[in-house]
């Protein structure tokens, strides 16, 4: 459900959509979307500082991403959520890559 409001919010985000719903669904976007990248990279912590770690972690990137658009004079909503999403996939694609490399450097030592 969570997945669904979170797609719905940087679509009609992206698309520009008039509805009554974006403003809340693309904020739920926003914190959910580097805060699950950022919840699945912290594995092994308690899940209420791994809770805490991810939202403040989705803060900062959110912030760190408004700053460099601001600062770079090239600031558009849709450039924000396209950014937050890169920097989410990237974050979850690492993480994703190392515990691949794990698990392969386990079955090759097991031969």
């Amino acid at each position: 459900m969570a997945v669904a409001i979170a797609g719905v919010g940087a679509v009609l985000a992206l698309a520009d959509a008039g509805s009554s719903l974006r403003g809340p669904f693309t904020l739920f976007f926003l914190l959910a979307a580097p805060g699950a990248a950022i919840g699945v990279a912290l594995r092994g912590l308690d899940p209420f500082a791994r809770t805490v770690v991810s939202v403040a972690g989705a803060i900062a990137v959110d912030l760190l991403v408004a700053q460099g658009m601001l600062a770079m004079h090239r600031w558009s909503v849709r450039g924000g959520i396209v950014a937050v999403t890169a920097i989410s996939s990237l974050v979850l694609l690492l993480v994703v890559a190392r515990r691949l490399h794990n698990r392969m450097g386990k079955i090759r030592s097991s031969r």
